[in-house]
Parts: structure tokens; sequence; C-alpha cells
């Protein structure tokens, strides 16, 4: 609290203006003032060596219908979305990638039952509705040999993969294919991706998923949903969330944790 000599005074914002909420104008100016307050720099590029891929295993998360197939349900896009779309062309180029090299492909799909909602979202990817099924692009990695899918039933993807028994799915695949980095791919960049990214690397630093040492989320291999300010402010009980700028603190976040972020992914010329 400012003082005048030597007593307290309440500092007057009164002549403070802010921009009028909602406005693209004060929207872009908010994204751009965080941008500039949380930078980070990008890891560069992943590159695959040609053979063995190097103990590289894919992650795909959840790219569904439920999450990217226009129209096809509560948090599907309402119209074509060029960052989904994008992350949709990536995972297919590089799921392909592995595959004609039978490299490790580990596929977490969101699943749940009508009776069992998820908090605060409302119903999606429910059993039977074909939202919870890969997008058309990806469909054929159902009969791929070096696939394994694990449809999940809560956001993270690393949670969903722990059984009854204390077993996990994921830490058996990381462990069978002596994987030591994972290339994580999917949506949403800041909520189902980010979750799982953490994770795996909270579980990497105490030793339970040997020998994995490093988690790399691939930033134009991810997306997340965009609700404008203007849209949410209309909807009783919406929280904004804008794309780009959820997208890139996403990544900031996972950087943060201790993920690598790049930005390519290439085939190491033979």
């Amino acid at each position: 609290m400012a003082e005048v000599n030597g007593n307290p005074v309440a500092p007057d914002f009164s002549r403070r203006r802010a921009p009028p909420m909602g406005s693209e104008a004060s929207a872009a100016e908010v994204e751009q003032l965080l941008r500039s307050q949380i930078p980070f720099q990008s890891d560069g590029e992943l590159v695959l060596p040609p053979r063995d891929g190097g103990g590289v295993g894919l992650v795909l998360v959840d790219v569904s219908n439920g999450f990217c197939t226009v129209g096809a349900g509560n948090l599907a896009p309402a119209a074509p979305n060029k960052q989904i779309e994008k992350m949709v062309g990536e995972a297919a180029r590089l799921a392909r990638l592995f595959c004609e090299r039978s490299w490790p492909i580990f596929a977490f799909l969101d699943c749940h039952f009508p009776d069992k909602p998820e908090p605060p979202f409302p119903p999606h990817c429910i059993i039977g509705s074909g939202e919870e099924n890969f997008v058309p692009a990806l469909e054929w990695l159902e009969n791929e040999p070096n696939v394994v899918i694990k449809r999940k039933h809560c956001i993270d993807g690393y949670i969903s993969s722990i059984e009854k028994d204390g077993s996990s799915i994921f830490s058996d695949w990381v462990g069978k294919h002596q994987i030591k980095t994972i290339l994580v791919l999917g949506i949403c960049t800041d909520i189902c991706v980010l979750d799982f990214a953490s994770s795996a690397l909270a579980a990497r630093n105490i030793g339970r998923v040997p020998p994995l040492q490093d988690v790399v989320v691939y930033s134009e291999g991810c997306a997340t949903y965009n609700l404008p300010v203007e849209v949410a402010m209309d909807v009783k009980g919406a929280v904004a969330h804008p794309q780009d700028l959820m997208h890139h603190i996403g990544l900031y976040m996972a950087k943060g944790r201790g993920a690598k972020v790049v930005d390519r992914v290439v085939l190491e010329p033979s």
C-alpha cells in the first residue's frame, strides 16, 4: 500500500481504463501479452533413425471422432478447424511411418460409460456412439500388429493404464520394446496430452517406466478446442478457451514439467 506523509493510502485505480471485455481487440491484446510473458524455446526437431527408430515409441492421444470429426459430438469441432486438421494429418503421417517399419505405437482412445459422467465436461465418447473410435484417417490402425490400443476412461491416459492389480499396460509396453523416448501427439494439448505427459514424466522420475528417458511433445501434432471469450460470455457456466493461446499454454506447461517440445519430426536419410 502506498504512503503519503507516512500515512497509508489505498491505490486509486479509477483512472485506469481497461479495454472492453469480449472484443476481438482486447482478446488479441491479452493473448499477445500472455505469450510475451510465458515464452518457451523449442527443442527443434526430432530426427528418427531410419532403421531401428532409435528406441522411440509413438503415443497417440485421443485422435478420435468425438474430439476431431466435425459435428460428431458435444466436444467435437462444430466447423472445420485448421489446427485439428493439421494434427490429424501429422498423426496419420507418423503412424504410417512407424507401421511401415514395425515400430511400436501406443494409442489412447477416450471411452466412457453413459452412467459415469466426467465433470466438468458434457457427455462425450460414449461407448457405442462412434465418438470413441479413431477418426477415418486412422481407422486402419485397428488392424496393425505393432499398435497397442488402450480405451481410457479418464482424462489422464497414464492413470487409465494402471490395472486393478497395480500393473500398467503402458509401462509394460515401454519395457517390452525398450523405449527410451516417447513421441506424444494428439488432443487436447492442454488437457489429455498435458496430463499424460506430466504423469509419464513423474513416473519416469521415480523409476516406474524403465528405460524411459525422454517425453517429447510434437507441437504441430497436437491441437486443442476453441471457445472464444466472446462466445463463452453468452454461455452459462462456460469458461473461455481461445484455441491458439491454450495450445501455447499446454506446450509451455509440458516444457515446464520436463518434456521436450519439438516443432518438426523427420526421418534421417538412410
